[in-house]
């Protein structure tokens, strides 16, 4: 159930005319959950032909035209461009004129907050940053993937209440986020999701190397009960051969990456170092156990280690 007070009818939007600057996978998915809220697309723009089949797609009958015409169209324009592109975007903008007094722009960068808007606020225009904190494939699935997601929200103080108004109408979570902590945010949730990706993509790679059959099948489970105990629970969530110190473990699973999968190593020593850190601080790892844990990290000599420090066997929790 939401948590968020919904605003007064007085203060929501009225319905709007969309246009989509930039049909990229986030853009349009956001512009089919307003038109689901009342809001009607007139107008998306896209470079690539996969940008223009991903349009039509989500949004039928809506013509693909040139980002100036978008804005000549459109009350409320959604910017969904690559971080990197949006201040020269915003720029080229106003310079040409394309933007009007009282349009709502919106830009969905986790990196940036209402200031790169600056050229376009200066233009008459109304600025808002809308971060959706979720990740998108480009189909309809995103748009109800959008109920109950975080929307990191940043904007002038006036303009709040509007903010997070369209961000409740399209089914999320209105967070708001300061313009100095912008960037912050976006690495915590880059650090998050993104590297997620990379570090189950190298497991299922490691599982296929090792003879497993259906990685997925066997990761699924696993991943699952480990996101949600760390949610609950954060560094006490920890298990594992870092955790409990068993350097002989950790040192022969450092052998075998070197021998199987050479480019995983770097990544494996990085974040063992980091869970050694997590545990320690949290007092999971003994200090007594920790000195020959460390001197692996720190050496990345996996040596000939197959066994916990008490000559056991690592067990697998």
């Amino acid at each position: 159930m939401s948590t968020v007070q919904q605003p007064d009818p007085s203060d929501r939007p009225a319905r709007l005319t969309v246009g989509v600057v930039g049909a990229g996978r986030v853009g349009p998915a956001l512009a089919a959950s307003l038109q689901l809220a009342g809001h009607r697309p007139v107008a998306v723009s896209g470079v690539s032909d996969a940008s223009r089949r991903r349009a039509e797609a989500m949004l039928p009958d809506v013509p693909l035209v040139p980002p100036a015409e978008v804005l000549q169209r459109a009350d409320l324009v959604l910017l969904t461009v690559p971080d990197d592109a949006l201040p020269g975007l915003v720029a080229g903008l106003a310079e040409t004129g394309a933007v009007r007094p009282g349009q709502l722009l919106v830009h969905t960068s986790g990196r940036y907050g209402a200031k790169v808007l600056d050229p376009a606020l200066r233009a008459g225009a109304l600025p808002l940053a809308l971060h959706p904190a979720m990740t998108f494939t480009g189909t309809p699935v995103d748009v109800q993937r959008l109920a109950g997601c975080s929307f990191g929200v940043t904007a002038p103080e006036e303009l709040r209440l509007a903010a997070e108004a369209l961000v409740i109408e399209m089914g999320g979570e209105p967070e708001w986020i300061f313009e100095e902590n912008r960037p912050l945010y976006h690495a915590a949730l880059a650090l998050g999701a993104n590297h997620l990706v990379t570090l189950v993509a190298q497991a299922m790679e490691l599982l296929r190397t090792a003879g497993v059959e259906a990685p997925d099948r066997m990761l699924g489970p696993l991943l699952g009960a480990a996101l949600d105990n760390a949610l609950r629970s954060g560094d006490a969530a920890l298990t594992g051969p870092v955790a409990r110190g068993d350097a002989g473990t950790v040192a022969a699973h450092v052998t075998e990456l070197r021998r199987h999968a050479p480019q995983a190593v770097d990544g494996y020593l990085a974040m063992a170092r980091a869970t050694a850190d997590r545990a320690l601080a949290h007092g999971l790892l003994k200090p007594e156990l920790a000195e020959d844990l460390l001197g692996v990290l720190a050496t990345g000599d996996g040596g000939n280690g197959t066994t916990g420090t008490d000559g056991t066997e690592g067990n697998s929790r």
